[in-house]
């Protein structure tokens, strides 16, 4: 938390070697909730090189009074809830086919039965509801507290622990039948 005190100090004074060192710390934890919110790789690497540059652009307008990362997770979640918005606005399927990035450190055998495995997780977890998808997203991915998650959604700590329980129970559900196949 000091660090970032610092780094939003140094990036306020102009200088770029501290938006750098917040990219590079940030950006793969923000890519990974975007991607679980929304199915598409390429599309949240859009969503979150664009919460960057407005971030960027606004230097002098932020006033952080919290954590950074809270900051930069709430920026992302904005993004992405504009994005939908104006998505289903147009009509659009948000449900498309998911893209996934390959790795070269794994087998072929491996990574095919990963591939697979990261589909139906991913594909289970876009048939629930938007808030639930967060609050899955939220605690197993950003490690947050439900309290963390409460204010972030503007909801109440049950409300919030209820979304994880029926989100959970809904992923089992679907997954199990998956594997029952």
């Amino acid at each position: 938390m000091v660090e970032d005190k610092l780094l939003i100090f140094r990036f306020k004074q102009g200088h770029s070697e501290a938006l750098r060192r917040i990219y590079d710390k940030y950006k793969v934890g923000l890519l990974k909730l975007a991607f679980v919110l929304i199915g598409d790789v390429n599309m949240a690497e859009d969503i979150v090189h664009d919460m960057f540059v407005k971030f960027a652009q606004s230097a002098d307008r932020i006033k952080l009074t919290g954590s950074l990362k809270s900051y930069l997770i709430t920026s992302v979640i904005n993004q992405i809830r504009n994005y939908l918005r104006d998505k289903n606005r147009h009509g659009e399927n948000h449900l498309e086919g998911i893209e996934l990035p390959s790795s070269s450190q794994r087998s072929p055998h491996q990574w095919a039965v990963l591939s697979e495995q990261l589909t139906l997780l991913s594909q289970a977890l876009q048939q629930l509801p938007y808030e639930q998808r967060e609050v899955v997203c939220f605690r197993m991915e950003m490690d947050m507290t439900f309290r963390q998650i409460a204010t972030l959604q503007r909801a109440s700590v049950n409300t919030v622990k209820g979304r994880y329980r029926y989100a959970m129970a809904r992923l089992r559900s679907l997954l199990n039948s998956e594997v029952e196949k």
